[in-house]
């Protein structure tokens, strides 16, 4: 019986860096398709409440200068 596994890893092998990368990138996804499209959808219901929590002028909100300024001060 063959075993298809080791073939693909042979075929693999031969493929340049960039497409072993890519490869193993995609099949890094595959594994883990559900949890981050979770994460994904969690994140995006966030996004829509925060946004419209600013539209409706519930959040505090500070001019980019004052922020970088803060940044400056404290890591210098």
């Amino acid at each position: 019986m063959p075993d298809v596994v080791a073939d693909l890893a042979e075929q693999a092998r031969n493929l340049p860096a960039a497409e072993r990368s890519r490869l193993v990138d995609l099949l890094l996804e595959s594994l883990h398709d559900s949890p981050l499209a979770e994460v994904e959808a969690a994140w995006a219901k966030e996004i829509e409440r925060r946004v419209a929590a600013y539209e409706r002028g519930e959040v505090q909100t500070y001019a980019a200068e004052d922020v970088f300024a803060e940044a400056r001060r404290i890591a210098p």
